[in-house]
């Protein structure tokens, strides 16, 4: 059962917190009715006016979804900007100054697999956990949601299946787009049964899963009846749980959850 909580999101109130939230699909620039899982992200910097870079790798820098972003962003209180691996300025702070100096990192859907690949050959994945370490909220949808885990389900090679080699940051194998492409449902859970990912966690489409620390926070959702499952093997057979889930309210109403 769902309750209902307030968009701006309480967290510890530490500088060096380390919180990732991931999103199973939806939010930012692809769900412009409701922006109540960007302000729930952004009011984990606890600032009025935090710094959000878009990182459009697994995209390819794909230029109608930098342009969603940054119509998204003319939303919501913040200072945008682009982090891009494909369009390197020739002057301006380094790539580790502009990672480094964001409150929020959203990265973009697409290919995982190209993502992570480009992010190593640059140095970003260590960018990364140094920006997580020292505070930056990290967070993304989809292909945004699945790197920061150990293991995934994806469908950059073509048909879905496993990718083994995520970053890392978050323990366990993670599904996106659960309720919004048929096949994501039963693969992971073929994948998880037969032990070829670890236990892990599925979200929804407009579902996210908070983490503090590698340890779920709280799980929200800015539409009804948008879950968050946690997907494990028992004695040979698949256990799908559901996690209490909370839906935001955009108007700020409180509850429990």
């Amino acid at each position: 059962m769902m309750t209902q909580v307030t968009t701006r999101a309480s967290s510890v109130r530490n500088t060096f917190v380390r919180q990732i939230v991931a999103i199973g699909g939806g939010a930012l620039s692809v769900e412009p009715h409701s922006r109540s899982l960007d302000r729930y992200i952004f009011g984990l910097t606890n600032k009025r006016n935090p710094r959000v870079a878009f990182v459009g790798t697994a995209s390819g820098d794909a230029p109608d979804y930098l342009g969603r972003f940054r119509q998204a962003m003319r939303r919501l209180p913040c200072r945008p900007s682009e982090i891009s691996l494909f369009r390197l300025p020739d002057a301006g702070p380094s790539l580790a100054g502009r990672i480094l100096g964001q409150d929020v990192i959203y990265v973009g859907g697409g290919n995982t697999a190209n993502l992570l690949a480009i992010w190593r050959v640059h140095g970003v994945d260590k960018l990364m956990r140094k920006a997580w370490m020292q505070g930056t909220v990290l967070c993304g949808s989809s292909a945004g949601m699945i790197c920061w885990f150990q293991s995934s389900v994806t469908d950059s090679f073509g048909p879905l299946r496993e990718l083994q080699d995520g970053l890392g940051f978050l323990p366990g194998s993670a599904c996106p787009h659960y309720d919004g492409e048929a096949r994501r449902r039963p693969t992971f859970q073929r994948l998880v049964r037969d032990g070829t990912l670890p236990a892990g966690f599925a979200a929804d489409d407009f579902a996210a899963i908070h983490f503090v620390g590698r340890r779920v926070f709280r799980c929200i959702a800015s539409r009804p009846g948008a879950n968050v499952y946690r997907v494990e093997r028992h004695r040979g057979k698949v256990v799908e749980r559901t996690l209490p889930t909370a839906l935001l309210n955009r108007r700020g109403v409180r509850g429990r959850d």
